[in-house]
């Protein structure tokens, strides 16, 4: 009789593991791809950035904004590990940066992130901002602040709320609810003031987007 429960048991282990397994897979599955990383190319500073500090060839950048001439790509040669990154100290009004897919938009639904480092000085909040297929501008809720050092910042996408971005001067409008995220033809980032020196601006090393590619089928709206 013991035998016949011990295999039993051991067969409803096995099976109950399968279906972990399974379950995990499929998980894992539906998690996004990596969609694009930029992480700006290694040459020397200038004001303003310009596409040709694009490193990833399959990206186009945008400069948003009254203050969008004053944002420069910055490096020092020390500290030794300074990295090739967006400053924002210099510029004389609010600033947004954008990049887009040249050939693909992107699904930000599900499990969807964006991540960077980033390096914030003073009261500047740098947050996610998006371009919807439609043409509308978004800003999230969600925030990276001040840090005394670089600092890796994941933003899980279902969990952040947004508001209208008025993109010509990079100003936050009212609230947007269920927002459709299927298909994103820009993702970028802006704290929304001017800069204010090494006091008081933000500081972006790299950035990452995890998102499920989408073929363009339609002109996007500007």
């Amino acid at each position: 009789m013991q035998p016949k429960i011990f295999k039993t048991i051991t067969a409803f282990l096995m099976l109950a593991g399968s279906f972990c397994f399974s379950a995990e897979k499929a998980a894992a599955q539906d998690r996004p791809p990596l969609f694009f990383r930029e992480d700006w190319k290694e040459t020397p500073m200038a004001t303003p950035v310009t596409q040709d500090h694009v490193a990833n060839k399959d990206l186009v950048l945008t400069l948003h904004g009254p203050g969008k001439d004053g944002i420069r790509k910055s490096h020092h040669d020390t500290p030794a590990d300074d990295p090739y990154y967006i400053w924002s100290g210099v510029a004389e009004g609010n600033w947004a940066v954008s990049l887009r897919h040249a050939t693909k938009y992107v699904d930000l639904r599900g499990q969807s992130r964006i991540r960077w480092r980033a390096k914030q000085a003073g009261y500047r909040f740098l947050r996610p901002i998006i371009k919807l297929e439609n043409g509308v501008w978004l800003i999230a809720d969600a925030y990276d602040d001040a840090s005394a050092d670089w600092r890796e910042r994941e933003f899980i996408v279902a969990d952040l709320n947004w508001r209208r971005l008025d993109i010509e001067k990079v100003i936050e409008g009212k609230p947007v609810t269920a927002p459709d995220l299927s298909r994103v033809v820009e993702i970028g980032f802006t704290d929304l003031m001017t800069g204010g020196g090494s006091d008081a601006c933000s500081r972006l090393d790299w950035i990452e987007v995890w998102g499920k590619p989408v073929a363009r089928t339609s002109q996007v709206s500007k």
